[in-house]
């Protein structure tokens, strides 16, 4: 079948070529290039020389905040958790939490946020194979029925038994705003519960991946929720938190942006199996988990070391020397595939609802200056023009040259004089408290005005693009042009899953192409019986993007984790998650 074919095919692929330097070539820096792309180098520069100088007056500024921290030890970030006998997690993610909807966002730290308090049907182990979870199927002869049977012992944390009812209202909530999901209810027939324990889902005609798309891990996972939850209307944010899943969301202690605390589930029963990746048992060890935020990456990393957090999600690769010294910090890489970046244009309003406007902008940027400023160091970055990953069976860098080959200004140029760009302005949303996020859209304000593009970078915090991103007002309302994210590799592995390549317009995700022909080429995707046959559609969705532009793919990079040395059996995988990992005494 194509699904076990492309499950196959997944399974090969390997974690990312980044680039290592030798002992004589400059530590792996690029040629010197000319004109206006050396004007960028040079502002990339002096942009990681500002952050190095901010990071230092930070560290000043915030000696007394330390200070006070560890003379109250652990309950300076906690103060309801001293009860000497729980053991608590205390974590900065990458991001405040803000959007508790993961049906309603793609932000990661919201998905994070879903995995500690929602289980799903079933979940990809590291070799991207489908796995039981909260069900086991089976699949008819034909492809057409797909039949899930829950397990024993399954509960919400508000004390009522899960039921297939359940199940049916998530995953129709799901398949409205995820675009693998619209893809699976395009052929869909019914979906129904014959019974407590029982789901049968029927089909038109055979969608091989489909175990693949609701076994994945991002970009919008499907998140079992009681019914009545479920039964909120895709386009509105609910308003109860209740799940299934190992630990409860403690609604009391939540600040949003600032900290959330969970809990153990007591009455979780993990499955049985080998953990591996999102599959497997999840079992807590641990009583609390709090996730806080932090001034900035140099803040947390003192309070790391001051035994104040102990675990912190992406580290700034400038700052990892601080922690070579340190004996009790481990530093290392959670995910080896690691991440892209990538910047979404705003397909609705003008100037990017020109083609050839939104070609220029692509002319403009350069990955290997975006890359350099982000990560400083080459090898945690590899100049890629692959939408699905260098690293994937899909990976194909064709029609990429204009990112991948240095910033062709004049180019870019010309084509806004052909398309007769009158000024209009960019509005560029900068997030300021994400380090994997922070100077992408400062090295493409630089970019674009060289090209001639008049930019208004506004300046916010990530959880402010996240919600004003999904919004569709005009620029004079509160809109946007253009902002920059990162995903998972394996977010971006294939046309089902990569939500960027969806052109379905008001159904597709932020930025909203209405794009025909992509979608043509998703279906045809979906009815290829061979790997080879589903790798030429690939590329031919590649060669389609670059030059339409529904995204600007902006290359691979790694980002490190650190944690304490007491946090033991951390589960390797590209979603951080907090079962099966212990804490013991220092």
């Amino acid at each position: 079948m194509p699904g076990m074919a492309a499950g196959r095919a997944r399974q090969a692929a390997k974690p990312c070529d980044f680039r290592r330097p030798s002992a004589g070539d400059s530590a792996g820096a690029p040629p010197a290039q000319s004109g206006k792309v050396t004007a960028l180098s040079e502002i990339n520069e002096q942009t990681r020389k500002t952050n190095r100088e901010t990071s230092m007056k930070t560290l000043r500024s915030n000696t007394h905040w330390l200070a006070a921290g560890l003379m109250a030890g652990t309950t300076a970030l906690s103060p309801a958790f001293a009860q000497e006998d729980e053991v608590t997690i205390t974590a900065v993610m990458h991001s405040g939490l803000r959007v508790l909807d993961p049906v309603i966002t793609t932000a990661h730290i919201t998905r994070n946020h879903g995995y500690m308090i929602y289980d799903v049907l079933t979940a990809v182990d590291a070799d991207f194979t489908p796995q039981p979870q909260m069900a086991d199927w089976e699949i008819s002869e034909d492809g057409l029925v797909y039949t899930f049977t829950l397990r024993d012992g399954l509960m919400f944390h508000d004390g009522a038994p899960v039921t297939g009812a359940d199940v049916v209202a998530s995953l129709t909530r799901w398949g409205d705003r995820d675009s693998g999901g619209q893809l699976i209810f395009d052929v869909t027939e019914s979906l129904e519960a014959p019974d407590d324990s029982t789901i049968v889902w029927t089909l038109s005609e055979p969608f091989p991946p489909l175990m693949d798309v609701i076994s994945k891990q991002s970009a919008v996972p499907p998140f079992i929720m009681p019914a009545r939850v479920a039964e909120t209307p895709p386009s509105e944010t609910i308003t109860e938190y209740v799940g299934s899943g190992p630990f409860v969301f403690n609604e009391g202690e939540y600040e949003p942006g600032v900290s959330v605390t969970y809990e153990k589930f007591d009455d979780y029963v993990p499955r049985d199996g080998e953990v591996s990746w999102m599959a497997g048992p999840k079992e807590v060890k641990v009583d609390r988990v709090v996730w806080t935020t932090m001034p900035d990456n140099l803040t947390a990393i003192n309070a790391l070391v001051a035994g104040e957090i102990d675990y912190i999600e992406q580290l700034s690769i400038d700052l990892l020397p601080i922690l070579e010294s340190s004996p009790d910090v481990a530093v290392e890489m959670r995910d080896p595939l690691g991440y892209v970046t990538i910047g979404r244009p705003n397909h609705l309003h003008p100037p990017f609802d020109n083609k050839l406007i939104r070609q220029a902008a692509m002319d403009a940027l350069s990955q290997e200056n975006m890359l350099a400023t982000m990560q400083g160091n080459p090898e945690y970055y590899n100049v890629c023009g692959a939408i699905f990953g260098c690293a994937t069976p899909l990976g194909d860098e064709t029609g990429s040259e204009p990112v991948t080959g240095g910033a062709d200004i004049e180019a870019a140029q010309a084509k806004l004089e052909e398309a007769g760009y009158d000024g209009t302005p960019i509005v560029l949303m900068a997030p300021t408290d994400v380090v994997s996020l922070m100077n992408q859209p400062v090295v493409a304000a630089q970019a674009l005005r060289e090209a001639g593009f008049e930019v208004d970078m506004q300046s916010m915090d990530w959880q402010s693009v996240v919600q004003r991103r999904a919004q569709q007002n005009t620029i004079e309302d509160g809109g946007w042009n253009m902002f920059f994210t990162n995903w998972m590799v394996p977010e971006v592995s294939d046309p089902l899953i990569n939500v960027m390549v969806n052109g379905r317009g008001d159904d597709a995700w932020f930025g909203w192409p209405d794009d025909p022909e992509i979608e043509e080429m998703r279906a045809a995707f979906v009815k290829a019986t061979t790997p080879e046959e589903q790798k030429a559609i690939a590329v031919d969705i590649q060669a389609h993007v670059m030059d339409n532009v529904n995204y600007i793919m902006m290359g691979e990079y790694l980002i490190p984790q650190a944690r304490r040395t007491t946090i033991e059996n951390m589960i390797p995988s590209p979603v951080p998650v907090f079962w099966n990992m212990e804490k013991t005494s220092e």
